[in-house]
């Protein structure tokens, strides 16, 4: 099946891979390209760039919204010959060039059980980590477009970054927000990860597009729909913290599904002891 990008605002366009329902964004200015994110193998980053070059043959910019390596271990295809700036947090950055094969390693046992294919890619295929480290807030000109990329705090992981397209009103959330799913918290913080929807929110206005790391674009009102889950998880975690509840019994009334919830209510169990 050949990909192809869809326009979801001006010059900006949207890539569904079907293996995880992963998405890239593609935004296109005059004489410049940004990528975000670049898939989970050098075969899928492959037909990636055939597909962004049916749009623009310039020069590509990257960004990684954050280290798991359906978003990321594409960089090597896109950026590594000819040499093209990558940026992501940078805890994303120390992660991928000082623990490239841990990062790998997880991946590797994540996906196995399922996906064995997508598993042995995945052990193939050559890391690439971020040139361009951002800690709190940068601004990349994309051919006359500035593109904002934005850590609003810890989430999904501890180095989310959200890109801002203000001249299109799309943001792009990376796995902040997933729509053809429940959202994942094996690296998250549940508890920090409310603020930081609530802080991008704050970027919306009505009309926005929204880009979820999985799945169909969306609006604010379904952001705000899973700002409301997190809230509801948060604070039932923290109640249950209080009243030292079993993780499995706080998990069934959690919202997101019990088997979803029990990662969660551990993460959360331990971001209030600190060890998260």
């Amino acid at each position: 099946m050949t990909l192809a990008f869809t326009e979801v605002g001006d010059r900006v366009y949207v890539l569904r891979q079907p293996m995880l329902d992963v998405n890239v964004t593609l935004v296109v200015g005059d004489g410049a390209a940004l990528v975000v994110d670049t898939l989970s193998t050098a075969a899928q980053a492959a037909e990636l760039v055939a597909a962004a070059r049916e749009l623009t043959s310039d020069p590509f910019v990257v960004v990684n919204t954050h280290h798991h390596f359906d978003h990321c271990f594409g960089n090597h295809t896109l950026a590594a010959d000819p040499s093209y700036p990558v940026y992501a947090h940078q805890l994303t950055v120390e992660r991928l060039r000082d623990q490239p094969e841990l990062v790998r390693r997880q991946a590797y046992d994540e996906v196995l059980p399922a996906e064995p294919a997508l598993a042995t890619e995945v052990a193939r295929t050559r890391i690439l980590a971020p040139s361009h480290p951002v800690q709190y807030e940068t601004t990349v000109d994309v051919g006359g477009r500035p593109v904002l990329l934005r850590h609003l705090g810890r989430g999904h992981t501890d180095g989310d970054l959200v890109v801002q397209v203000p001249d299109a009103d799309v943001l792009v959330a990376g796995d902040l927000i997933e729509e053809s799913g429940p959202p994942a918290f094996e690296d998250a913080y549940p508890l920090e990860w409310v603020e930081t929807v609530a802080a991008l929110l704050r970027l919306t206005t009505p009309a926005s597009v929204v880009v979820p790391g999985h799945g169909a674009v969306v609006g604010p009102d379904f952001v705000r729909a899973q700002h409301e889950d997190l809230a509801a998880l948060a604070w039932l975690i923290r109640d249950g913290d209080a009243d030292h509840s079993p993780v499995e019994q706080l998990a069934r009334h959690a919202p997101f599904g019990p088997e979803v919830a029990l990662t969660a209510v551990r993460r959360g169990y331990a971001e209030l002891r600190g060890d998260a």
